[in-house]
C-alpha cells in the first residue's frame, strides 16, 4: 500500500496541473481572441474606399472585418486586398507587414488579421484600399491594437505539456510498484509428504476390544437371522459359540 501512495499523489497532481494548463489556455485563447484585441480601435476603411485613421505610435493591427450569413469556420478565405498609407504634415510612413493571422468569427461577423502596421510617430494617415471583394458583405480594413499578453497562451500551454508528461510518468510509476516481487517458493517433492510448518505428531491407530468385536458379529448375527438367511436354532447356536469365545 505504501509503494502506491507515491504514484497516486503524483497522478493527482498531474491532473491538477492538466486542468489548469487546459482551463487556462481556453480562457487565455478566448480573452486574447473577445477582450484584450480591440480590432477596430482606431477605426475602419471600407474596401474599395478611402478614409482618414488617428494612429499611435507603435504596432498596430490591420483586420479584414466582413459579414456573414452564416458561421465560419477556420478557413475563411481572405481575397486580394490592396492598402496605401501616408502620413499628414510630413509623417513618416508606416512599415506594412503581412502576417497570417487566426480567424474569429462573433455572432456571423468574421475578422481576420492580414497585417501588422508599425507607426513611428503618432498622428493623422490617409489610407486607401482597394480588392477583390465582389460577393462580400460590407468588407473593411480594420484598425486596432492587441493588448493581450503574450506570455499567457505559452504558460498555459506549458502547464498543459507539464500535466501530461508528469500523467504519463505516474501511471508507468503505479504499474510498476505494483508489481511486488514474490519470494520463491520451496519445491514440492511428490516422494514424501509436505507440511506447512512442524509435522504434527502421528496419530494413534484404533485397535478393537473383544467386546466391541462381540457386539459387532452379534449385530452380524442379527441381521442374518432377520433377513431369513439364519434359523433360529442357527441364530442361538452361533450367539452361544460368539459368547464363548
Amino acid at each position: 500500500m505504501k509503494g502506491r501512495l507515491g504514484p497516486r499523489i503524483a497522478a493527482i497532481a498531474a491532473v491538477c496541473l492538466l486542468v489548469v494548463g487546459g482551463g487556462g489556455l481556453i480562457v487565455s485563447l478566448v480573452l486574447s481572441a473577445l477582450v484584450f484585441d480591440d480590432f477596430d480601435a482606431y477605426g475602419e476603411v471600407p474596401i474599395p474606399g478611402s478614409g482618414s485613421v488617428e494612429l499611435p505610435a507603435g504596432e498596430v493591427t490591420v483586420n479584414f472585418h466582413t459579414a456573414v450569413t452564416g458561421t465560419s469556420g477556420g478557413g475563411f478565405p481572405v481575397p486580394p486586398l490592396r492598402i496605401s498609407i501616408a502620413g499628414r504634415n510630413g509623417l513618416p510612413d508606416p512599415v506594412l507587414t503581412q502576417v497570417d493571422g487566426s480567424v474569429t468569427s462573433v455572432n456571423n461577423d468574421v475578422r481576420v488579421r492580414v497585417w501588422a502596421l508599425e507607426v513611428f510617430e503618432a498622428g493623422v494617415y490617409d489610407i486607401d484600399t482597394g480588392g477583390e471583394v465582389n460577393g462580400y458583405i460590407n468588407p473593411q480594413l480594420a484598425f486596432g491594437r492587441d493588448s493581450a499578453p503574450g506570455w499567457m497562451p505559452w504558460a498555459f500551454g506549458a502547464a498543459l505539456a507539464a500535466g501530461i508528461a508528469g500523467l504519463a510518468a505516474a501511471l508507468t510509476w503505479r504499474s510498476r510498484a505494483g508489481r511486488t516481487p514474490q519470494p520463491p517458493r520451496a519445491p514440492i517433492s511428490l516422494d514424501g509428504p509436505t507440511w506447512p510448518g512442524p509435522t504434527p505428531p502421528p496419530v494413534a491407530s484404533y485397535q478393537p476390544t473383544d467386546h466391541g468385536v462381540r457386539v459387532e458379529q452379534l449385530k452380524t448375527l442379527a441381521a442374518l437371522r432377520d433377513s431369513g438367511a439364519l434359523t433360529e436354532a442357527e441364530f442361538e447356536a452361533e450367539k452361544r459359540r460368539v459368547l464363548d469365545g
